[in-house]
């Protein structure tokens, strides 16, 4: 469980760098939107590449949901 967990959190981080990385193309003086859409394009696959990571980690017992309530 501790190798999930490891992965769901590198794969987050790297959608928060892209993320970055495309608001700095856009906020940049030059403004390169072909850098800027290839940054989101990343961020959309990390995306969907931890759904299917969590899908697939409950699907095999390797996590479970948990309510608010204890």
């Amino acid at each position: 469980m501790e190798i999930v967990r490891i992965l769901v959190l590198c794969v987050f981080a790297g959608i928060v760098l892209s993320l970055g990385t495309a608001l700095f193309h856009l906020s940049s003086s030059q403004g390169d939107s072909k850098k800027m859409v290839r940054a989101l394009t990343v961020r959309i696959a990390l995306s969907l590449m931890l759904f299917a990571l969590l899908m697939l980690a409950w699907w095999a017992g390797l996590i479970t949901p948990r309510g608010l309530s204890h």
